[in-house]
């Protein structure tokens, strides 16, 4: 294989009440834009989300290679999100995407995972009230989705769709985003 040739790779973890829409907009969007997402449970291979949708995993968190990631995109909804910033290991593996100096992404409350593991950006965005879990100053209330160095925040279900078109940007070049955005037909 050419280094060109390998898809790059996220983590997308779940735990039980994570908001379905966000978690399978990342997943569908990113596999289209030919990124390799491996989705892993906290606690369970099956995990319920917040809309009593469940979700079966590819593996559990602490079988995931962290080394071999590109990106952790967290979906929110405030079950799944208490969870994943309580876990020791889903906490370890954002302390060590941001070591390694690797994209990490979150949606809706995730974002407040992020804060607890010292990991959010200075400038962020996330569902409105979130901010006041985590902090008002560097809060964008106006923008759907913030980057700031290599952390992506983004507001919520309405906004799942343009944030995951952000990670594949970010991952694929901007050719691979209007592709898929066209596929899609997205509006942002």
């Amino acid at each position: 294989f050419r280094s060109d040739e390998i898809m790059p790779q996220i983590l997308v973890p779940l735990a039980n009440g994570f908001e379905e829409t966000e978690a399978i907009a990342i997943i569908d969007i990113c596999r289209r834009g030919d990124i390799e997402v491996i989705v892993a449970g906290v606690d369970s291979s099956t995990i319920m989300g917040a809309h009593d949708i469940s979700i079966n995993t590819d593996c559990l968190i602490e079988e995931v290679n962290v080394n071999a990631l590109d990106m952790i995109a967290l979906p929110g909804g405030w079950g799944g999100t208490e969870s994943l910033a309580s876990n020791k290991t889903v906490q370890s593996i954002l302390k060590q995407m941001k070591q390694d100096d690797k994209y990490i992404g979150a949606i809706c409350a995730a974002p407040y995972a992020l804060d607890v593991a010292g990991v959010l950006s200075d400038n962020f965005t996330c569902y409105p009230s979130i901010e006041n879990k985590i902090r008002t100053q560097g809060y964008d209330k106006n923008t759907d989705t913030v980057i700031d160095g290599k952390v992506i925040t983004s507001q919520g279900v309405g906004t799942a769709i343009c944030f995951a078109l952000e990670i594949i940007k970010t991952l694929q070049g901007n050719d691979k985003y209007l592709k898929i955005k066209k596929e899609i037909i997205a509006k942002c």
